[in-house]
């Protein structure tokens, strides 16, 4: 009768195999990881964009650069002061998110890339305006355009 069951080779052979993969796989997910908090900061830029439209909608106009993204969990208590400001804010949470990078988003209004209305946006990595690859800003005008 014959031993069922796998040799020390055959296990080696399996462990080799597994290891290759695991290298390979890892290196794919982690070598992004700045691609997956550009994505995140465009996701968040559109949940706050939504948050402000919603603003407009019950205000008649959008926060000013001075209420700032605030006005979204807190009643402003500067500028027009809004007379049908939702109880609870306009964001699921009470506060405003930070950006993947750990800073606060920018908010201009009126905007100087969108003019109709207002910028949004992210200083990405580097935290200081402008910059390329990841120190990219990463703003409304992108998500809107698609760029």
């Amino acid at each position: 009768m014959r031993n069922k069951g796998f040799t020390l080779l055959e296990l080696l052979v399996v462990i080799v195999i597994l290891g290759i993969l695991a290298t390979y796989v890892g290196t794919r997910i982690m070598g992004k990881p700045e691609e997956a908090r550009q994505t995140q900061a465009k996701i968040q830029i559109q949940a706050l964009e939504n948050a402000l439209n919603m603003y407009r909608l019950d205000n008649g106009e959008y926060p000013s650069t001075e209420q700032g993204l605030k006005a979204l969990v807190e009643k402003p208590s500067v500028g027009n002061i809004p007379k049908t400001w939702r109880e609870g804010g306009y964001l699921d949470k009470p506060r405003v998110p930070k950006d993947p990078w750990k800073n606060d988003y920018a908010y201009l209004n009126p905007g100087v890339r969108n003019t109709n209305s207002f910028d949004l946006f992210s200083y990405g990595a580097d935290g200081q305006p402008g910059g390329e690859d990841n120190d990219q800003d990463i703003g409304n005008w992108e998500v809107e355009t698609g760029q």
